[in-house]
């Protein structure tokens, strides 16, 4: 061993700097750091703005289903590329890649449930899959849902998450506006109460067919509800549109909503729809019709008027 010799020490360099999640997020609300876990617990909404962050749609159904009520229906129904669509990929790739994601062959979720001890048809759209796209399937899907609670008179609840008609099916997507608006018209004339709740994002054809067909439109703070996005709409145009424009407290005030409704408030404000629009015989046992009706009345009023309840 020579004189100026050293044997090489043993030391661990790091040449790169791993990244990692460490779990805090900045609020797209507030821009306060709030902590994932801190979102899990109150149910994806900021704790310090209450920004509403989207829930998934096992989150969506145990926000609203009492516990181990809902049953799924209609699970065998899966899309089809018909028109052997590609654009940048094939629809068949696109498909698959969405079921693998979400481990669900579409975009709708339909069943029965109960809220609150009331048996109601529940339908979901998941935003994770494709943007929660209405096809084929979910316009079955809820074509189906509709006329299940139309022949079991059941009140019918339809939650939204969706980017529109899926472009991939083309004119078979377009189809399912027209079909599931008709279902819904049966349903009305059966006088059967639809509750539609809007959250974000809730815009193209799924806002102008079903979405917007509620006989009470709930929508969730903040949410973006539109027909074609802020972008497309002032590049039509040619002009900036108002500040928050689409958003669900500018359509509440200009009527498009009737009311806007906190994700912890949403399951408790169903079900006192549902009680107020199917079980409502109870106004009329009494002699004093004249007294119990206006206060009735009156509160409904209450809780869908412009202000959040």
């Amino acid at each position: 061993m020579g004189l100026f010799s050293r044997n090489k020490p043993k030391i661990k360099i790091q040449t790169t700097k791993k990244d990692g999640f460490s779990g805090w997020i900045k609020c797209s609300g507030c821009s306060e750091l709030i902590h994932a876990n801190e979102l899990s617990q109150n149910i994806n909404c900021c704790p310090k703005c209450t920004y509403h962050y989207r829930l998934s749609l096992k989150q969506r159904i145990q926000l609203l289903a009492d516990a181990e009520t809902f049953q799924e229906l209609f699970t065998n129904i899966r899309p089809v590329d018909t028109l052997n669509f590609v654009d940048t990929e094939s629809y068949k790739k696109r498909i698959e890649d969405a079921v693998k994601k979400t481990g669900r062959d579409d975009a709708a979720c339909v069943g029965t449930c109960q809220i609150e001890g009331h048996k109601v048809a529940l339908g979901v759209l998941d935003f994770a899959y494709m943007g929660g796209s209405m096809g084929s399937v979910v316009g079955e899907k809820l074509t189906r849902l509709i006329e299940l609670a139309t022949e079991q008179n059941l009140a019918l609840i339809i939650v939204s998450a969706s980017g529109g008609a899926r472009m991939q099916e083309s004119i078979l997507s377009l189809m399912q506006m027209a079909k599931t608006s008709a279902a819904l018209s049966r349903l009305h004339e059966k006088r059967l109460p639809y509750f539609s709740v809007l959250t974000n994002p809730t815009t193209g054809g799924v806002t102008a067919s079903f979405a917007t067909l509620g006989d009470v439109i709930i929508a969730e703070p903040d949410a973006l509800i539109a027909f074609a996005g802020p972008r497309v709409v002032e590049q039509t145009i040619g002009q900036k549109l108002p500040p928050r424009a689409q958003k669900s407290e500018f359509l509440l005030e200009k009527g498009m909503v009737d009311c806007i409704v906190k994700r912890s408030d949403l399951k408790a404000r169903l079900a006192f729809f549902i009680e107020f629009f199917t079980h409502n015989e109870r106004l009329f046992d009494q002699d004093d019709v004249a007294k119990k009706l206006p206060g009735a009345l009156k509160e409904l009023f209450k809780l869908t008027e412009g202000a959040y309840v």
